[in-house]
């Protein structure tokens, strides 16, 4: 190796260790940002301050003649890192009433990650579990909210077997369909109740940009402290109808859930040799392999519920099975022009969106590539 190689690559150690020290003293800016917002209960997530500054990056990077949108992925790293590390401070505690923060199957993973979320806000959490339930009537008689997150086919069970809740407790599930548990707790609790769905496993480093769904129920002035609480956190609320919430999760839980379900059954018993086909993998089909294994690393049972949630979900699989079924029949008559005059028509219907999504799943696109062993 020539000595001139060497010196420059000198060159860039030394540089690298700059921007090391640089990220350093970010992020205990970061821990200061951090401490601020939780004494004055500001969400560790600001959307208006995240995007305000990319663009002003991007500007400054383009002037500079770099490529704004490396620094852009450089930023978003960064960011990623910060928010975990502002979430292992504590939060602003909106409620200032009395009581305590039931969750019910708080030994399950999304119930320890809400536990721990609300104890760092400064709540007094107890957990009920299928082998205290007994004790039910003793440990709500002083909650300030009772949160159900039980598996689907035992939500409504749990929730018509509660003890009567203090008047003002607010009572709510994270169950992923809304329409049955929403009218069991109204059925249940005369008091606020509102219908809670978080869209993300419990394996989230943090809850920064993570959605929750929430479906109105009683009493909203009520229970608005609690949707305030998981803003602190981070999360983004999005308020919805239970009916209109079950119908977009039969597309995107059960549709889709059950398509990649469908998808690994055909690769196994297909025989399909899983190291060739990632050694031999565009970055798109490697994230399409990746969606579906993961699927395949979690609970069975989870899976088979969400699928099996409604009648809907069912009559929604069973139409898509009628229209794959016709669309095998097109290309096994090998109707190009059938083909071709299907696609352009679903080409309109997904509109401006389609450009949307090349450019977003270019980004993911890059980051599979660069991560590939």
């Amino acid at each position: 190796m020539s000595k001139e190689l060497l010196a420059l690559r000198d060159k860039i150690d030394e540089i690298d260790k700059s921007i090391l020290s640089l990220i350093t003293k970010r992020l205990a800016l970061v821990t200061e940002v951090g401490e601020v917002k939780s004494k004055q209960g500001i969400p560790i997530y600001d959307p208006k301050r995240e995007t305000d500054m990319l663009a002003k990056r991007r500007q400054e990077a383009e002037n500079a003649g770099i490529s704004p949108a490396l620094i852009e992925d450089i930023l978003r790293r960064l960011m990623r890192e910060s928010y975990i590390s502002e979430n292992d401070k504590g939060f602003k505690k909106i409620y200032t009433g009395q009581g305590s923060i039931v969750i019910i199957g708080g030994n399950g993973q999304m119930g320890r990650l809400f536990s721990r979320l609300f104890t760092l806000s400064g709540y007094n959490v107890k957990t009920l579990g299928s082998k205290t339930m007994h004790q039910a009537a003793e440990v709500i008689k002083d909650a300030a909210a009772v949160i159900v997150t039980v598996p689907i086919n035992k939500t409504c069970e749990i929730i018509n077997q509660l003890p009567p809740l203090p008047k003002d407790c607010v009572l709510t599930d994270f169950t992923s369909i809304k329409v049955k548990p929403l009218k069991a707790m109204l059925d249940k609790h005369q008091g606020p109740v509102v219908g809670l769905h978080p869209m993300f496993g419990p394996d989230v480093p943090n809850l920064a940009k993570q959605i929750i769904v929430y479906c109105e129920g009683r009493e909203p002035d009520k229970y608005q402290w609690l949707i305030e609480q998981m803003r602190i956190w981070g999360a983004n609320l999005c308020s919805i109808d239970a009916k209109q919430h079950d119908k977009c999760m039969s597309f995107i839980q059960a549709l889709r859930h059950f398509t990649s379900f469908a998808y690994g059954v055909n690769l196994q018993q297909e025989h399909a040799d899983l190291e060739q086909l990632i050694a031999l993998s565009s970055p798109i089909y490697r994230l399409e392999l990746m969606m579906v294994g993961r699927l395949f690393a979690q609970d069975p049972e989870l899976y088979a519920d969400i699928i099996m949630a409604s009648d809907d979900n069912i009559e929604l699989i069973k139409r898509y099975y009628k229209r794959f079924g016709q669309l095998v029949e097109l290309i096994a008559q090998r109707d190009k022009t059938k083909f071709i005059e299907n696609f352009n028509e679903v080409r309109t219907w997904f509109g401006r969106y389609a450009q949307r999504f090349i450019k977003e799943s270019q980004v993911l696109l890059k980051f599979a590539n660069d991560n590939r062993e």
